[in-house]
């Protein structure tokens, strides 16, 4: 009898598959009576799809968090939030600290690709970082929240709300245990400041975090960490200002003075970089407002961090390609470095792909699902919810808990590649067609562009 021969997964692949058993081991448990508070079994659809949400830490939902879960189902998305912001790989990690084990290659390898490293030198070091610099953060979220919601929910509740929403917040999840996310929060300053910070310091990036940290030895950044903290300060600032002219008339705001404005205003523009909380209600918001949002969303976070999009650092390289070509230089150049080729065309890639993505949902769903007889109510009912899982943001526009089954798929398909990424997604179903490399070339000949 011959001996079986032993199936070895490309590194894409164990990637996906580890978000998928995640996922599927999720809405197994969600599926159980003890999840929901009427005792009553969850459909599987809407249990895969709340699990989808929160491992991808994206943050819309079919069904109310806050109504719907026990305890146990809410304890159970707290820990997929924390698996999937942090990566599947952070637990085998943890559990080789735990056990004193020294990590195999195989698992530096895949932990290498599950952080968008170069080189697998110092991959198990970073993630070790990345466990304590994550328990820090959240930690410190979590006591900064207890001023504001101790004193409106008691001790026991107050601690869980302040926990949960932390780690929500640093994950750039949005699920939320008040029924409304922070509509009601409005002219609580502090509550909304930290969260912002929360959603700032995971949408950030643990790379850039680790630069900041050994800059005083350092006396230098590197220039992802450049290219992102100047991408994040502009997209904050003028994402800011955008929203003070477009919401101008802030017909949607409680009362209140300006400072609390200019909190709300500011968080409107932290929020879509995936983090999904709101204070605001988007079905009213302007046109111009909704187009903002949309960029914001699409943009997303940082490469190697909790958030999800095109990332900063790949539209801060578009960017500095656009002001090359419009210079008449040949190479791509920011603070003295030259950004690879290669770095280029993936970035060019990625923006294509992931718009065509983007593009063929939007196209499926507005066949699908139904847009409520609105006056001025339009395709971008759709679109906002397309953008938004793709980029797992989780706000929505209350398509959501409207969607068909169909409609269900789609933003479950969404979600799980806005996370994973569309890169890594499509390497794992094309694994072996990468590996057959070509050694030659064909002969050039130039194309008419423009």
């Amino acid at each position: 009898m011959k001996q079986l021969k032993k199936i070895r997964l490309a590194t894409p692949q164990l990637i996906s598959l580890g978000f998928a058993t995640v996922i599927l081991v999720g809405s197994l448990l969600l599926m159980l009576p003890i999840s929901s508070r009427t005792g009553e079994v969850t459909s599987f659809i809407d249990a895969l799809f709340t699990a989808t949400s929160a491992t991808c830490v994206t943050g819309l939902t079919t069904v109310n968090t806050a109504e719907h879960w026990t305890p146990f189902g809410q304890f159970v998305i707290l820990v997929m939030i924390e698996t999937g912001g942090l990566g599947f790989m952070s637990l085998p990690v943890f559990f080789f600290m735990v056990a004193k084990k020294k990590i195999n290659l195989r698992t530096r390898m895949i932990l290498k690709d599950a952080l968008n490293l170069e080189q697998m030198n110092g991959s198990v070091n970073l993630m070790r970082y990345i466990l304590l610099t994550s328990v820090i953060i959240q930690s410190l979220g979590s006591f900064a929240l207890s001023f504001s919601f101790v004193p409106k929910y008691g001790w026991l509740k107050g601690i869980w709300f302040s926990v949960f929403h932390s780690v929500s917040s640093f994950c750039n999840a949005g699920f939320d245990l008040l029924g409304d996310s922070l509509a009601n929060d409005q002219q609580d300053i502090w509550l909304l400041f930290v969260i912002m910070i929360l959603i700032i310091a995971g949408g950030l990036g643990f790379l850039v975090w680790f630069d900041l940290i050994r800059y005083r030895k350092q006396k230098r950044l590197s220039l992802h960490s450049k290219i992102a903290l100047l991408m994040t300060g502009s997209l904050l600032f003028f994402g800011t200002l955008g929203f003070y002219v477009t919401e101008h008339n802030g017909h949607f705001l409680v009362a209140g003075n300006e400072l609390q404005r200019f909190f709300n205003t500011m968080f409107m523009a932290v929020t879509p970089r995936t983090a999904g909380y709101y204070s605001v209600n988007y079905f009213e918001m302007s046109h111009a407002g909704l187009i903002l949002t949309i960029v914001l969303m699409y943009i997303g976070g940082t490469s190697g961090s909790t958030a999800g999009g095109l990332k900063t650092t790949t539209f801060g390289v578009l960017l500095i390609q656009m002001k090359s070509i419009l210079k008449g230089r040949n190479r791509a150049e920011f603070s003295g470095r030259t950004i690879p080729a290669d770095a280029i065309f993936r970035a060019l890639t990625l923006f294509f792909i992931t718009l065509t993505l983007c593009i063929f949902a939007t196209m499926i769903l507005s066949v699908t699902e139904k847009i409520p007889d609105v006056d001025g109510l339009g395709l971008e009912y759709i679109v906002f919810e397309v953008i938004s899982a793709f980029g797992t943001v989780g706000l929505t526009m209350g398509l959501t808990p409207e969607l068909s089954i169909i409609g269900k798929v789609i933003i479950i398909s969404l979600m799980f590649i806005g996370r994973v990424g569309i890169m890594t997604v499509l390497f794992s179903l094309i694994a072996k067609a990468r590996q057959q490399e070509q050694h030659f070339k064909y002969p050039e000949e130039s194309v008419l562009i423009g």
